[in-house]
């Protein structure tokens, strides 16, 4: 059975480590790297889409990105409990228009014994902003760890 530590039961520290290693995986914007982090069986809801299993994530994932181009996230643990997070996040991107965004939005996410993701609920809002108005400009990747985090952002 594959392992994903940090596993819960998770405490602040190691769910804060749980969080910065899902936006590093995000950032990578590799839908078979991000999928990694979830079980086979992983039930989502992201907006009003409903995804299970990884390859779905896959799929999912690859629409995503094929749309929101140039994407930067950066998520914070808002509170933890057992095997259970719960994280609210903020990213940019731009549609092939050259229309930026900002996403808001909330996760609930629910880890198995190995540490791997079973569900995973994602509540979104898209802000539309200016090229001025942007707030993350670190190259496409993971964040650099002197790049503010959210709250440092004012998000």
């Amino acid at each position: 059975m594959e392992t994903r530590p940090p596993v819960p039961p998770f405490t602040y520290e190691s769910a804060t480590l749980k969080v910065r290693m899902a936006e590093d995986a995000w950032n990578s914007r590799d839908p078979e790297t991000v999928s990694r982090v979830y079980a086979p069986d992983t039930v989502w809801r992201n907006r009003a889409e409903f995804v299970t299993g990884r390859e779905a994530v896959v799929r999912f994932l690859q629409r995503k990105w094929q749309k929101e181009l140039d994407y930067r996230l950066i998520k914070e643990l808002w509170a933890v409990n057992q095997n259970r997070i719960a994280v609210r996040f903020a990213y940019e991107w731009h549609d092939d228009s050259g229309n930026w965004f900002r996403s808001y939005g909330n996760e609930n996410w629910e880890f198995n014994e190995q540490g791997l993701m079973v569900r995973r609920f994602a509540c979104i809002n898209d802000l539309p902003i200016s090229h001025t108005e942007r707030l993350f400009f670190w190259p496409l990747g993971k964040r650099p760890d002197s790049h503010p985090g959210l709250s440092e952002c004012g998000c």
